[in-house]
């Protein structure tokens, strides 16, 4: 499948895999139903979320079983307040739907930061920029790609 993530991934010479699922359409949990149809641990499974950090955007990503900590966002970007970002502003700033954000390959460059359970694993699943397409990458390869600094971002 080629979305913006995937050519990303290909110029830059990160090897990755490709999890295509069937996405239900009715489904606001992308995160757990990614999870659920890839038959996968929820703490193996990150979610793109897009943030205003004291008014600039900015991505975090955190494991499906997990909730963003938009304070300690804000403190592993150097702000003092962060706030969840507008949809609309989110997909058009990214140039992905929401469900279907990928942190790679995003429209507009924006800090990111990955919580740090990502180093638990060889391999985590983001999305691949798709509802119902997942990427299977190691964390320092998205580390590398998205320029993310890594924190304790998820309560």
């Amino acid at each position: 499948m080629s979305t913006p993530a995937t050519v990303a991934l290909r110029a830059a010479g990160i090897a990755f895999r490709e999890h295509p699922y069937t996405h239900d359409p009715a489904s606001r949990n992308f995160g757990a139903e990614a999870a659920e149809q890839l038959g996968l641990d929820t703490d193996l499974v990150f979610k793109t979320l897009l943030a205003e950090v004291d008014g600039r955007l900015a991505v975090a990503v955190v494991p499906v079983s997990g909730k963003l900590d938009l304070k300690a966002l804000a403190a592993a970007l150097g702000g003092k307040k962060a706030v969840m970002a507008d949809p609309a502003l989110a997909e058009r700033k990214t140039g992905y739907l929401v469900g279907g954000i990928s942190p790679i390959g995003q429209k507009t460059a924006l800090p990111t930061v990955l919580d740090e359970t990502v180093e638990l694993f060889d391999t985590i699943f983001v999305s691949g920029g798709r509802r119902g397409f997942d990427i299977e990458l190691a964390p320092a390869d998205l580390q590398r790609i998205t320029h993310a600094v890594i924190a304790d971002i998820a309560r």
